[in-house]
């Protein structure tokens, strides 16, 4: 028996992070950094607790509140609400509190691309929060008054004037009562593409509330990312940071979509099919293209969240064939990203908390956290950010996506995009992947029914109330089963096998073991928190942490050496 694909188990698990991983002295302010190789382990503050994460996290709880159904962490939710709707200054752009462990206060445009999709959320649940929209459309005009629009190409052979807005930050950093100081930035270069997060939820800002400002903006940061930035090579690959540019990719697919602009959907689908490349079948992302030596990648479970939501946009525009990775991403390295087990993690609750540190039950507190680091068989604990605060913020934004499509019902039909067990008004869905090759669609009103075909499903058969059933194939991934009786159960069933798949990750040959969708096993194994324990059957392995010793210079980047 194996470990079944259960997205409400782990939107569980990451409410409890989300409501224990913060400050009750600060109304729940988060904690980014944590520190789980430390003995004792620890939490500390930093600026980004009050920077992105109070955008990030609120879309968590938020999505995870939603898909359970449950008052749990409501109060969580608004202390969130509190800490983003504060802090606001010039510009329309949001700061944060002084607090002894922030330094030079200052907002930047790359953490408004967090802070938005937050008063996007907000403001698409209750459309009449006047605050809210106040504080989004200046957040909007304000970062607009602060591009510089490009209108003239001066070159050689002559002046050009441009036909199409283009604009550009001219920094990544804008101070606090200072503004602009261009002998300061954030030191992570790429500004162009770091910059233009915010793409997508511009986007979005636009379709439900007709915000022209927003969609004028994405254009002209879309027009300059794809042009004078030169940030991409003809076929859009890229070096540098994959977070940033997975969630460029949707925002452009998006505004493609919006606009009707074929060449910014053909540029963010090239985007991501780059990272795809660069990527494992199962959803091992890494943090950056051509930066490091691929050996040393690691990673971070942002980067699958912006694979599932891009690809999820491609879906919407009729690239079909993307449900395949977003339902392979997300029932393997997105889930097995979080931490679900923390018996190696040494807790003092002796000591205090202070100077923004805490120590209490830092073990507990953890589960449901994701990784920032891992390895396509491991979390190592030596990795900085192996527990990162701003991956608990974008992975439930993945499992949102995920649990909101798997099964739908539009136009008469229910839909099974995603084989998981799920119930809605109008069906319930039953699966036994990865055990067995089966799938029950049970409804309760008569419609059609139309179940995604994965390449996995060979030998497809198909019985309604046990009676042998035909259905027609829409385009190449629906099955359609017509005018389906209320009351009626459709099963289909196929050939399930345990295939064993070589695949080069990581610059490390492993063998991935999959019982269709789901990865059952990886070989070798990894260490310390080893991943793709799914066989029921089988105790789990966790470490000892007496086994793992840790030197060097950094606590916060600790090199590993095994005894």
């Amino acid at each position: 028996m194996y470990e079944q694909f259960d997205p409400l188990k782990n939107a569980e698990l990451a409410l409890n992070y989300l409501t224990n991983m913060v400050d009750e002295k600060y109304d729940n302010l988060p904690y980014w950094l944590i520190l789980p190789h430390k003995k004792p382990a620890e939490a500390a503050h930093c600026r980004v607790d009050d920077a992105e994460l109070v955008g990030s996290w609120y879309q968590a709880i938020n999505h995870v509140r939603k898909m359970l159904n449950t008052d749990v962490g409501a109060e969580v939710e608004q202390s969130f609400r509190r800490h983003l709707l504060k802090s606001w200054g010039e510009h329309g752009l949001r700061f944060h509190e002084d607090y002894s462990w922030t330094h030079t206060n200052h907002s930047s445009f790359h953490e408004m691309g967090y802070i938005l999709p937050a008063l996007n959320q907000i403001l698409e649940e209750n459309p009449d929060d006047t605050d809210v929209e106040r504080i989004a459309a200046r957040l909007i005009r304000g970062m607009r008054s602060l591009v510089t629009e490009r209108k003239v190409r001066t070159f050689w052979s002559g002046d050009f004037v441009e036909e199409q807005p283009v604009y550009e930050f001219p920094n990544d950093v804008y101070l606090r009562d200072k503004g602009f100081d261009l002998t300061r930035h954030t030191g992570r270069g790429e500004q162009a593409i770091r910059n233009s997060i915010m793409l997508h939820s511009l986007v979005r800002r636009y379709e439900y509330a007709n915000d022209e400002a927003a969609l004028d903006l994405a254009v002209g940061m879309a027009n300059y990312l794809l042009g004078p930035s030169r940030y991409f090579n003809y076929k859009m690959e890229f070096f540098g940071h994959v977070h940033s540019n997975g969630w460029v990719a949707s925002g452009l697919v998006y505004l493609g979509r919006v606009t009707g602009n074929k060449a910014y959907l053909e540029s963010g689908k090239k985007i991501y099919d780059y990272i795809r490349s660069i990527s494992s079948d199962f959803g091992w992302v890494p943090e950056y293209a051509q930066w490091h030596p691929v050996e040393e990648e690691h990673c971070e479970t942002c980067c699958i969240k912006d694979m599932i939501e891009c690809a999820y946009e491609l879906t919407l525009v009729g690239y079909d064939e993307y449900w395949n990775d977003i339902n392979n991403f997300a029932r393997n390295q997105l889930v097995e990203n979080q931490v679900k087990n923390t018996d190696y993690v040494v807790s003092d609750n002796s000591l205090p908390d202070k100077n923004g540190i805490t120590y209490k039950d830092i073990g507990k507190r953890m589960i449901g956290g994701f990784s920032g680091g891992s390895t396509p068989t491991s979390i190592s604990l030596t990795k900085f950010r192996s527990i990162a605060g701003c991956c608990v913020g974008m992975a439930p934004v993945a499992l949102a996506i995920v649990w909101n499509n798997a099964v739908l019902f539009e136009n008469n039909a229910v839909v099974v995009n995603i084989p998981l067990n799920k119930s809605i008004s109008e069906a319930s869905v039953v699966m036994e992947y990865p055990n067995e090759g089966k799938l029950s669609v049970a409804v309760y009103i008569r419609c059609d029914v139309k179940i995604r075909k994965y390449p996995f499903m060979h030998d497809v058969r198909a019985v309604i109330n046990g009676i042998a059933a035909d259905f027609s194939i829409d385009g190449e991934n629906l099955m359609v089963f017509k005018d389906v009786p209320a009351d009626a159960v459709v099963t289909i069933t196929h050939t399930l096998e345990t295939v064993k798949v070589k695949e080069t990750v990581r610059g490390a040959e492993l063998t991935v073991i999959w019982r269709g969708c789901d990865v059952v096993d990886i070989l070798p194994h990894g260490e310390h928190m080893r991943l793709y324990q799914r066989d029921l059957s089988v105790p789990r392995y966790y470490p000892n942490p007496e086994d793992i010793v840790y030197s060097g210079a950094s606590d916060y980047a600790p090199t590993q050496q095994k005894k």
